[in-house]
């Protein structure tokens, strides 16, 4: 993260020279450090060696490159790294709104777009990261459990009651982190959006709906009758069991 001697750090991927131009550009004059690459493996390397010295902050991913898609790429990033990620997509359409968000984007952007709009999301999902409470941060607890479930926050994966282990997309793994963070406490979808993506709610988006779908069925979870994660009609989606970290301190969500 920046410094008070160095500004943030953000790495374009996108294999439109212009594009690539235009945004470092605009972005550096608005006081951000910016490298920029062509394709997924230039991508590596500059993550590999940090461009200028300075580690990457953000990356900006456009959805459709040569060789390995923004997609796969993404998904990759996310077995290795927490580097927050804006998916710049050629189309609006949700469906690749919606598979962004589940290979671990932080926000998308449909193309055209403008610059401007570009540099509040990276602003916003930067203070996000900066402001996230201690019991989401990476260096937090190793395991959470919850109703015979275990939650391994170092390896990114669910462990079962009877001891299957599950990978997690990236949507998967920080809309769980969200809800074991606040048990028994109604999160309406304007908090889940904020808190998963760090932007406002789209009333047409109806992705978290999508993403709290999958999360039950990996967690084997009735959709006719979620006893873990329940709907609580005109208000949101709740935890309804306790969770207790390593310490044996068991949540309770707050008021």
């Amino acid at each position: 993260m920046a410094t008070a001697e160095s500004p943030d750090h953000v790495l374009i991927v996108d294999d439109d020279a212009e594009i690539r131009s235009l945004l470092g550009t605009y972005l550096t004059r608005n006081g951000l450090k910016v490298s920029a690459v062509g394709d997924g493996k230039a991508m590596w390397r500059a993550l590999d060696v940090g461009q200028g010295g300075q580690a990457i902050d953000l990356i900006v991913l456009d959805l459709m490159l040569p060789g390995d898609d923004g997609l796969t790429l993404c998904r990759d990033l996310r077995a290795r790294s927490e580097i927050p990620v804006i998916m710049l997509t050629a189309r609006g359409d949700e469906t690749d709104r919606i598979v962004g968000l589940e290979m671990g984007a932080d926000d998308y952007l449909p193309k055209p777009f403008s610059a401007r709009e570009l540099l509040a999301r990276i602003k916003v999902i930067l203070k996000r990261v900066r402001s996230l409470p201690p019991n989401l941060r990476p260096d937090d607890s190793d395991e959470l459990l919850f109703a015979g479930w275990t939650l391994d926050t170092r390896h990114r994966h669910l462990v079962s009651p009877a001891g299957v282990v599950t990978s997690l997309s990236g949507a998967e793994y920080r809309l769980l982190r969200i809800f074991l963070a606040h048990p028994n406490r109604v999160l309406n979808r304007d908090q889940l959006v904020d808190l998963t993506q760090g932007r406002e709610a789209d009333p047409l988006d109806r992705s978290i709906d999508v993403q709290v779908s999958r999360l039950r069925n990996r967690l084997g979870d009735d959709p006719k009758d979620p006893q873990l994660i329940k709907t609580v009609r005109g208000e949101g989606y709740v935890l309804s069991v306790p969770v207790v970290g390593p310490a044996g301190a068991h949540g309770s969500g707050g008021p």
